[in-house]
């Protein structure tokens, strides 16, 4: 598991106009890996002031997203109970994972390249697809 992310580490993305959440990407978590997953640990800011942090993977060929862990306000983190893929489906509210998947990290069933290029999309809207 990736350290727990700081503030100065989190770049925020639009997670849909529909929400009133403010959503964010840990940048030293995100990692492409050999398997064409895209690991990331997201941070989501409620309306209400609360913070839910979870460790991610997103498979761009199948349009799919895992859970791995879930993160505490101490910087702990615990495994998720039944990590398990689940489709990828357009939502009218948080639909974060939608616009991860087709704004980021997956240029339709490839991923980007390397964690800069994700990086470099989410601050500056650039994308490469990997393959």
């Amino acid at each position: 598991l990736p350290p727990y992310p700081k503030a100065e580490n989190l770049i925020p993305f639009e997670g849909g106009a529909a929400s009133a959440h403010k959503f964010f990407i840990d940048a030293p978590s995100i990692s492409v890996g050999e398997d064409g997953v895209v690991r990331y640990t997201l941070f989501v800011k409620s309306a209400g002031g609360a913070a839910n942090v979870s460790f991610e993977g997103m498979r761009c060929e199948t349009r799919e997203q895992k859970y791995y862990a879930l993160g505490h306000s101490n910087g702990a983190w615990s495994r998720a109970r039944e990590p398990q893929w689940r489709r990828i489906e357009f939502k009218e509210i948080n639909r974060h994972h939608n616009v991860l998947y087709g704004d980021f990290f997956c240029l339709g069933k490839f991923p980007v390249k390397s964690p800069q290029d994700a990086i470099d999309a989410l601050k500056y809207g650039v994308r490469s697809a990997g393959g």
